[in-house]
C-alpha cells in the first residue's frame, strides 16, 4: 500500500497595511534605528488596527488561499489555528474563522506553542491527513502581537509585528509533503519568556493591569542563548536523521526571531545564506505567522521536490524542525 503523506498544496498570507518603522519607535522609547537593526535585523513591522483581531487577518489569508486553490470553504475538514493571541480566551479562533469563511463541514481547534506553534500545527495537521480520513486541513499561523506588547519596553516592542499565513494540507502519494519532524518542549523556559497575568494563576485584576503584567515579558539574553542552540541543534539533527547534506537542502525556512539566531542556524547546517528565507527586516517577529508568511513570499521560487527545513524556537520553551518536500 502506498504511504500517504501530507503535502502543502496552497499557501497564502496577509499583513496589515499600517507600517511601524524603527524611526517611529524612536519617538516612543529610548532606542534608535542602528541599535534595533544591528541587534535584530528589523527595519519595520506591520500593526493591525484597533478593534480587529487575529481571526480578521486569518480570514483574509484563508479567503485568498481558497481562491488560489479553487476550492470552497465547505470542502475543508479541519482548521488548526496556531496562535498566542486568540480573539478571545474562548471560543477558539478556529471556530470564529470557520464561521467567517463558511467552513461549515470543518471542526477545528487552537494550538498554542508560542513561536513554534506553526510547525507544531503542521505536524499535527499532517497526522490527520495520514490517517486517510481527512482530505483537506487548513493550518493557520498568525498573531496580533501588538495587542500584548508594552510600547514603553524597548526590549520587546522593537521585535514584534502582526501578520498571518496559512497553508492547505492534502494527501500525496508521491512522497512529497511532510517527511519528518522533531519537536521538543522544556517547561523550565517559562520563567524567561511569558505573559505574567491573564491566566488561571493570576486572572486579570486592577492590580495586574496597573502592574502592566498583561504584556510579553522576556529575559532577552537567556532566551537568545537557548534559541541559538535549540534551533541550530534540531535543524542539524533532522538533516542527519534523513541523510541530507547542505547541498540537498533547497531552502531553510527559519522562524524570524532574530537575524543572528537565523545566521547561527544556517551556519550549523552548512547552508549558504542565499538559501535562507528572511523577511524579519520588513515584518519583524510575527510569532506564529513567520514561517507561513515566508512560504507565501517565496512561493514563486519553490519547485516541486525541493527539500525544505522549517525550524523554530519559542516561549515555553518550545522548538523543533520539519523536513518537508515541496509538492508543486
Amino acid at each position: 500500500m502506498t504511504k500517504i503523506t501530507a503535502a502543502i498544496t496552497a499557501v497564502n498570507g496577509y499583513v496589515p497595511p499600517k507600517i511601524l518603522t524603527n524611526k517611529d519607535l524612536e519617538k516612543l522609547v529610548d532606542t534608535n534605528d542602528e541599535w534595533i537593526t544591528s541587534r535584530t535585523g528589523i527595519k519595520e513591522r506591520r500593526i493591525l488596527a484597533d478593534g480587529l483581531g487575529t481571526s480578521d487577518m486569518a480570514f483574509e489569508a484563508a479567503k485568498g488561499l481558497l481562491e488560489k486553490r479553487g476550492i470552497l470553504a465547505t470542502e475543508i475538514d479541519l482548521i488548526v489555528f496556531c496562535t498566542v493571541t486568540p480573539d478571545m480566551v474562548f471560543p477558539a479562533s478556529a471556530c470564529i474563522l470557520a464561521d467567517k469563511i463558511g467552513a461549515t463541514n470543518a471542526f477545528g481547534f487552537d494550538l498554542s506553542a508560542a513561536c513554534s506553534g506553526f510547525i507544531f500545527g503542521l505536524e499535527t495537521g499532517s497526522r490527520f491527513i495520514q490517517s486517510g480520513v481527512y482530505k483537506k486541513v487548513l493550518v493557520v499561523g498568525g498573531d496580533k502581537m501588538s495587542s500584548i506588547i508594552d510600547y514603553s519596553d524597548r526590549n520587546t516592542c522593537v521585535i514584534f509585528g502582526d501578520g498571518c499565513g496559512c497553508v492547505l494540507l492534502e494527501p500525496n502519494l508521491e512522497g512529497n509533503g511532510v517527511v519528518d519532524a522533531i519537536l521538543k518542549v522544556d517547561g523550565g523556559g517559562r520563567h524567561f519568556l511569558h505573559q505574567k497575568a491573564g491566566g488561571s494563576i493570576k486572572p486579570a485584576s486592577h492590580e495586574t493591569v496597573d502592574a502592566r503584567e498583561h504584556f510579553v515579558y522576556q529575559e532577552g539574553q537567556t532566551v537568545y542563548k537557548f534559541a541559538v542552540k535549540g534551533m541550530a541543534d534540531v535543524s542539524a539533527e533532522i538533516m542527519e536523521r534523513n541523510n541530507l547534506t547542505a547541498d540537498d537542502v533547497a531552502w531553510l525556512v527559519p522562524h524570524q526571531a532574530n537575524l543572528r539566531i537565523i545566521d547561527a542556524t544556517a551556519n550549523r547546517m552548512g547552508v549558504d545564506k542565499s538559501k535562507v528565507m528572511i523577511n524579519i527586516d520588513h515584518f519583524g517577529n510575527t510569532t506564529n505567522g513567520t514561517i507561513p508568511l515566508l512560504l507565501w513570499e517565496w512561493e514563486s521560487q519553490l519547485k516541486k521536490g525541493d527539500n525544505l527545513i522549517l525550524a523554530a524556537f519559542g516561549g515555553g520553551f518550545t522548538w523543533g524542525a520539519i523536513y518537508l518536500k515541496w509538492a508543486y
